[in-house]
């Protein structure tokens, strides 16, 4: 069975979201995305598009609290993406 257009848009907004430009977004924007994408209703990766559309470094910025994101920023999102735990992810090797 072939992919629908909502798993390829996941499947490129995933690599996206991977691969931001700097180890620290890559990390958490990627690993994000890895763990919601999934779940992800059209509305919402519509919403997660709008951000990756965005530099790297504002949206790490907007992540951690160093910086308040523009208003076209979706507030919920952006909460979740606080709340997520990108060192869960981590192991010790």
């Amino acid at each position: 069975m072939a992919p629908g257009p909502l798993d390829i848009r996941r499947k490129k907004l995933l690599h996206r979201a991977r691969y931001r430009g700097f180890k620290e977004a890559d990390m958490l924007v990627g690993g994000f995305a890895e763990s919601a994408l999934g779940a992800m209703s059209e509305l919402e990766l519509e919403a997660f598009e709008t951000l990756l559309a965005h530099n790297d470094h504002d949206i790490y910025a907007w992540i951690v609290g160093d910086a308040a994101p523009p208003a076209a920023i979706d507030k919920h999102l952006l909460r979740r993406m606080q709340d997520f735990d990108a060192a869960a992810g981590i192991h010790d090797f």
